[in-house]
């Protein structure tokens, strides 16, 4: 090699980590092409790395490496083979084929970190480059990921047996472009493949799994950062690159669209991300300026999404809580809106050189025992353990990115660090409640805690703290500690008594990080906090709780665990505008349902009176209170005050009373059977439920549990429900409910069940529960029904008693409401002479100003079935008064209801229809309806018995007398009025129809003495007014001359 004394300096570094070889030098992996990969790595004999592979047995003698050997894996440690070739012409190929063989990665681990979108956490059958090849379950899952890792097997074997040319077709594209020991990573990075992988995956807009490909990416660079590789930050910058470029961003914006929330997420792990590289503990000042120019460019784009995924939050700039320099960026906090971008902008400012973060980190016996309490942000607790007095969103961030660069148990000391400071601001802000407490619940108002919720926070403080300490319960000591040169790469030297010591020297006597990590997860849940605006950000809430909770319940609670459920529940309780179950809160607060009802749930079987006492408590929503506190203008010490005039909209608050619909539903379900829970939960529910649907299902599953099939009916959570029906009636009287039905129906079931007296009860207070017509068609029916009376076992005294309480109902409603109770009124008050009698009297008194025609026409026919022809006379003629039949209304559905009466009154003779006639006649102005009715009159003789039982003389009825001469006169005039207007606006087409109604016309005028020559005047004057309408009056003289 003519050129030996260019190459680079030797290895200043040795790496030391488990999978490494001795001439390995520092961050250098080995691994295989995959997805834009390949690399240099230098490793131990090839008897070493096949016995590392399992290939050869450990401890089998081996010869000596060669010259060739030595001198090919020097080279191969220093240069990628891909300089070696561009720079020297001649290279003997004996001496390329060992430079190539030691170039190609050994690691099968960090082959497939390249290879392969999949990481440990993932669906093992992920193929490489991030296809799913396993949809066949867990057997061929796990075949699946056989097969993946088989080709790397392979290589190495092959390159093992000399076959070198075989190998680098096995592999991805050159494992031998890596990069050399100056560089900051040694792996090649396609970006190219990157970039486009992820432009496809987003093209197709959430169809064909392409989410969870983006989550698997996004997975890959987490799993490249605990490796400290720094093709990490590379990777996410392409991906970013690619979000950014998205054209839908444009789009939605143009049309006002808020984004899909898959999609959502998405931009949030992105932001959470950037949040870890920013805070990498040993990243260069050169490198965090490059990623903050980068940041801010994205955030100045106007298609950046928003961090609240609706609009901008005006909150102050909190992630900077340390002093950290005068050049702090305050570009961020000047914008009108915070960026999923901002908060990682912010962390920029932020270092790891304050001494006692240091000291927390980096040893587990940094204690001090000289400890006074005389100051806010003391650096040490009562018991000599170091506190961590930071914005706890910010100093979680810290948390997470100590785990994701490969800290886990720098990690673990600084989370715990952080809860014990929670749980001492616990303590002080309950002494500071109770000092304060006469005072706040005298004016009953309160202020918000935080204006930052910490769960449902974009950085998830608490899901961060929850799931270090739950890591730490679950992995061995070898494999947790894993990488342990946190303070040799922060340039001190970390004494060797500390680095083997249990992190869980700061914990409680009984405590352990299971224990630690559920109490801050009841500590975060339990938080006052402000209900944020925007849509995305409060269905955030809701979801990071759920998620929260739904971790907490794979916990199986024993005794240690119940005492932390214990102390918690009581201090939330107790500790005022500090805690969501507080007794006095602010009316924007997030609602505690979904949590209220996971501790009642855990607590029930230990302490059911704290159980009751934390869900009672959570019961309410005030943002629905009319009344209720808008909050505290003044600033106690500790408490940010809220602007009282803030009343954003809660998107979330179907779903919100729908928890809380759940949790009445569950303390009903527990209270079965105990008589003064049941009540308490009764009222409870009628206090703080403004949904009448919701008490309404409460109801309904108050009603279902208390008659299970297997037991006899629980009077008292029946009478329970039978209350709940009783206000959701109340509820529902003066407003439209689309199942108002159902509802009434469902209560007088209800009502059955508890017994006779609670079915009079509805009855006598019906007015205050249903219409006149719900209580007439609905409730009083039912009641009367033969099933209803089977159903209670009545006697014949019961039975006559809820029929008097029925009438008496029906009687009330028809004088409230006779247009539409009158005939249920009569139908039910049928086996009563009295109460008919008085039904009938309210009927004929509204028939002349609160009633329709339709109405009386109704009660008259029922009348005529019921056997009363003159009572129905009666109301026939009081329902002709209020018709009005114009002259083309010939298909009006009245028509028959007077076709009916005039058939009943020429039924009961010559008299009832002289009498109806004129009405009649004044009331009818359609010439088809007249002459169908003098067709009839005409055809019959009027009825045998007449009024009176006086007998008629059996004639028919003669044309040329009162009554049908009139009728006849009406007729006609009828015709001649309708010719007239159907002339005025007449079309050719409708000039045969014409005709023809000018037949039916001569037809009627014929029945007259004289009609021949009425018609032939009438046919002569139509000629000469209309005879500019010539084909017409052609037709004319066709027909009639």
């Amino acid at each position: 090699m003519a050129e030996r004394g260019q190459l680079p300096a030797p290895a200043k570094r040795l790496c030391c980590r488990p999978g490494y070889g001795s001439g390995c030098r520092p961050g250098q992996r080995a691994g295989g092409a995959g997805a834009g990969s390949g690399a240099l790595c230098a490793g131990p004999s090839s008897a070493a790395a096949a016995a590392a592979l399992g290939l050869l047995p450990l401890g089998k003698t081996q010869s000596p490496e060669s010259l060739l050997d030595i001198a090919a894996r020097k080279v191969a440690e220093k240069w990628p083979f891909q300089r070696v070739e561009e720079r020297f012409e001649r290279i003997p190929e004996p001496v390329q084929r060992r430079i190539v063989y030691w170039s190609f990665p050994r690691s099968e681990r960090e082959i497939c970190m390249y290879s392969s979108f999949n990481t440990g956490a993932e669906d093992p059958a992920a193929a490489p480059g991030g296809a799913a090849t396993a949809p066949g379950g867990a057997a061929d899952a796990a075949a699946a990921a056989d097969e993946n890792r088989l080709p790397f097997r392979r290589g190495i074997a092959l390159l093992d047996g000399g076959c070198v040319d075989n190998v680098l077709q096995v592999g991805a594209p050159d494992p031998t472009a890596g990069a050399s020991i100056d560089d900051e990573n040694c792996w090649h990075l396609d970006e190219e493949q990157v970039q486009e992988q992820v432009k496809l995956f987003l093209s197709q807009g959430g169809y064909h799994g392409s989410g969870k490909q983006l989550n698997l990416l996004f997975a890959k660079v987490r799993e490249m950062l605990k490796m400290r590789d720094s093709n990490g930050a590379r990777m996410l910058t392409l991906i970013t690159e690619q979000f950014m470029a998205d054209p839908r961003l444009s789009l939605w914006r143009q049309q006002g669209t808020a984004m899909t929330d898959k999609y959502r997420q998405l931009w949030d792990e992105l932001g959470a991300l950037w949040m870890c590289i920013v805070l990498n503990p040993h990243c260069k000042l050169e490198q965090k300026a490059s990623w903050l120019k980068q940041l801010k460019k994205w955030n100045s784009v106007d298609v950046c999404p928003w961090e609240d995924g609706n609009h901008g939050n005006e909150l102050p700039n909190l992630t900077n809580a340390l002093p950290q320099g005068a050049n702090a960026n305050q570009d961020s906090s000047n914008r009108p809106h915070r960026t999923v971008f901002t908060r990682a902008i912010e962390a920029c400012d932020l270092h790891w050189q304050d001494s006692h973060l240091q000291h927390i980190i980096s040893s587990d016996l940094y204690t001090n025992y000289c400890y006074h309490d005389d100051t806010e942000n003391l650096l040490f607790d009562s018991h000599g353990w170091p506190l961590w007095h930071e914005h706890v969103p910010t100093a979680c961030a810290r948390v997470d990115a100590l785990r994701s660069h490969g800290y886990p148990r720098e990690a673990l000391r600084l989370a715990i660090a952080i809860v014990n400071t929670l749980r001492r601001q616990q303590q002080k802000q309950l002494e500071m409640f109770r000092a304060q407490k006469k005072e706040l619940l005298h004016r009953g108002v309160t202020s918000i805690t935080n204006l930052e919720g910490w769960v449902g926070h974009p950085l998830d403080p608490i899901g961060t703290l929850f799931s270090s300490l739950m890591e730490a319960c679950r992995v061995d000591d070898e494999n947790f500690h894993g990488f342990s040169d946190f303070m040799e790469n922060m340039g001190q030297c970390k004494s060797l008594e500390y680095q083997h010591l249990p992190a869980h020297k700061f914990l409680e006597e009984g405590e352990s990080y299971l224990t630690l990590a559920v109490e801050v997860a009841l500590i975060g849940l339990g938080q006052q906090r402000i209900m944020p605006d925007g849509l995305y950000a409060q269905e955030k809430v809701c979801r990071n709780e759920e998620q929260l909770i739904s971790k907490l319940q794979e916990i199986e609670l024993d005794d240690t665990l119940v005492k932390i459920f214990r102390k918690q529940a009581v201090f939330l309780l107790e500790a005022g505008p500090y805690s969501g179950l507080g007794e006095v809160t602010h009316r924007e607060s997030v609602p505690m349902h979904t949590f209220a009802k996971y501790l009642f749930t855990s607590l029930l079987p230990h302490d059911a009176e704290l159980a009751y006492k934390t869900a009672l408590r959570a019961m309410r929503l005030l943002v629905l209170e009319s009344t209720a506190p808008s909050g505290d203008m003044s600033r106690p010490h500790h408490i940010a005050s809220v602007v009282p005039n803030r009343y954003p909209r809660w998107f979330t608050l179907s779903h919100i009373e729908s928890q809380q619909c759940e949790l009445a539903s569950t303390m009903l379900t527990a209270a079965k059977g105990d008589v003064r829970r049941l009540e308490t939960v009764l009222e409870s529910i009628q206090k703080n439920i403004h949904s009448s649907s919701h008490i309404f299902k409460l109801a309904q599953d108050a009603f279902k549990i208390a008659t299970l099939m297997d037991s006899l009916p629980d009077i008292t959570l029946l009478k329970v429900s039978l209350e709940l029906g009783l206000q959701v009636m109340r509820m529902t009287l003066s407003t439209l409910n689309w199942r108002r039905r159902e509802m009434v129906r469902w209560l007088v079931t209800c009502a059955t069940e508890v017994g006779v007296y609670a079915l009079d009860s509805i009855m006598q207070n019906w007015f205050t529960l249903f219409t006149p017509t719900e209580a007439t068609s609905i409730v009083a029916t039912t009641v009367m029904s033969n099933s209803t009376i089977v159903r209670l076992h009545l006697d014949c005294h019961q039975q006559e008693k809820l029929a008097g309480s029925a009438r008496t109902l029906a009687l009330q409603c028809a004088m409230k409401d006779p247009q539409n109770c009158a005939l249920s009124a009569l139908t039910l008050c049928e086996k009563d002479h009295i109460a008919f009698e008085t039904a009938y009297q309210i009927v004929l008194d509204a028939a002349t100003t609160g009633m329709s025609y339709s109405q009386l026409f109704t009660i008259a026919r029922y009348m005529e079935h019921r056997g009363y022809p003159m009572r129905a006379y009666k109301l026939a003629t009081l329902a002709m008064t209020h018709l009005n039949l114009s002259y083309n209304q010939d298909t009006h559905p009245a028509i028959n209801d007077v076709l009916w009466a005039c058939a009943l009154s020429h039924s009961l003779g010559k008299n009832e229809l002289a009498a109806i006639i004129p009405l009649v006649v004044k009331s009818v102005k359609c010439a088809t309806v007249l002459s169908d009715i003098l067709r009839r009159c005409t055809l019959t003789t009027p009825g045998m018995v007449g009024l009176h039982g006086r007998r008629n003389s059996g004639k028919l009825m003669s044309l040329d007398k009162a009554p049908l001469r009139q009728l006849l006169d009406a007729t006609i005039g009828a015709y001649i009025n309708t010719t007239h207007s159907r002339l005025t606006h007449i079309s050719p087409r409708h000039y045969s129809e014409f005709i023809e109604f000018l037949s039916k016309a001569r037809e009627t005028f014929l029945m007259a003495h004289d009609g021949h020559i009425q018609f032939t005047q009438f046919i002569d004057n139509l000629k000469q007014i209309y005879k500019g309408k010539k084909k017409l009056m052609m037709l004319v003289r066709e027909r009639f001359g």
